[in-house]
């Protein structure tokens, strides 16, 4: 069952709608969803590369691997799962109402944001910095080129305030023409209404590509900010957290072990590494802190895939990507310089 849900809806305040589920209810998310016979999952209106409709009308991306991770660990099967489109206005508060069981859309992991709306981040998927894209014929060559432009933001987001951030310390007097979405945010860019373009830089390397013409326009080499991209789940169900947590880690730990989708089903019958076997599920009990079935992570990375096939896909070269360098980044594995770590599986 695939289904896809939009929710608009401006909520009122997270902490008390989490209250509010919190009380109504004293069954387990894992309950819940067994129960209803599928994963709901939030995701935001489609951007290339991290959440899309593909040519049937199914959603992919890198935040969506995620979900289907969960899918499978629970379920043994991806189509358990309902996506949900839903505006920057209700993400947060939809996650903790109970409306959403999983949060996954390029949502940067802040202090303020995981004490104080009744939510917790879990591990990045993908780390980024906000950057300025720009008219290539227009001169600026960095951001502090920008004293005195109007620069198009999405309103609501750290984007928006780290944008007032980097005005106010260098005193450049940036006026920001803010909009609630980002597809009306480019166009009003496009059509000459603002000097520059701001936001995460990988998600405006994925917009760019989508241009009437790419090549006129370049993200300049700022990096305003850091983020951490990360899911987030509703604050107070630990076992959930776990679940979605390790599903992740999985997936990661499959691309530092070498296991691939494709020889998954090898591996499991004949591999003789202990850590293989593991989480294969072959020997071991790691599932029953989970609560799953043994076969959990074998599910996640033969329908889902590891980590580096995910990013290969979307982010990276492969025919839905959108042409963002892994090698040298954050986002290579630790083995390789970046910050993609799983801890041990035992």
């Amino acid at each position: 069952m695939k289904l896809t849900t939009l929710l608009t809806s401006v909520a009122a305040v997270a902490a008390m709608a989490f209250a509010g589920v919190a009380s109504a209810s004293a069954e387990s998310t894992l309950e819940i969803v067994k129960k209803r016979g599928h994963v709901r999952c939030q995701v935001g209106p489609a951007s290339p590369g991290y959440y899309f409709l593909d040519s049937k009308g199914e959603w992919q991306g890198l935040d969506v691997a995620n979900c289907h991770a969960v899918a499978a660990a629970i379920f043994g099967d991806i189509s358990k799962l309902e996506i949900q489109s839903v505006s920057t206005q209700a993400r947060f508060t939809s996650l903790a109402n109970g409306d959403s069981d999983l949060l996954s859309r390029t949502a940067t992991w802040t202090m303020s944001r995981d004490t104080q709306l009744g939510i917790d981040f879990l591990t990045p998927t993908f780390y980024d910095g906000q950057g300025f894209t720009v008219p290539k014929d227009s001169g600026i060559k960095t951001g502090m080129d920008l004293k005195g432009a109007k620069v198009c933001v999405t309103s609501g987001t750290t984007t928006e305030s780290n944008l007032n951030d980097f005005s106010r310390t260098n005193n450049l007097n940036i006026s920001a023409v803010t909009f609630e979405d980002f597809n009306v945010r480019d166009e009003t860019y496009l059509q000459g209404g603002c000097d520059a373009v701001t936001g995460d830089k990988s998600s405006m390397a994925g917009n760019i590509s989508a241009f009437p013409v790419p090549g006129d326009h370049l993200i300049l080499p700022d990096t305003l900010s850091k983020e951490p991209l990360a899911p987030a789940v509703r604050h107070g169900d630990n076992q959930w957290a776990d679940i979605v947590r390790w599903a992740q880690f999985a997936m990661i730990n499959a691309e530092e072990l070498g296991i691939t989708s494709a020889n998954v089903d090898d591996l499991k019958a004949n591999s003789k590494n202990p850590s293989i076997r593991r989480m294969l599920g072959v020997e071991g009990d790691l599932h029953k802190g989970l609560g799953l079935e043994k076969d959990w992570a074998y599910n996640i990375i033969k329908q889902v895939g590891n980590y580096g096939e995910n990013y290969d896909r979307y982010m990276g070269n492969g025919p839905q990507g959108i042409g963002i360098p892994r090698e040298g980044s954050s986002n290579a594995l630790w083995t390789k310089g970046g910050l993609m770590y799983s801890p041990p599986m035992r």
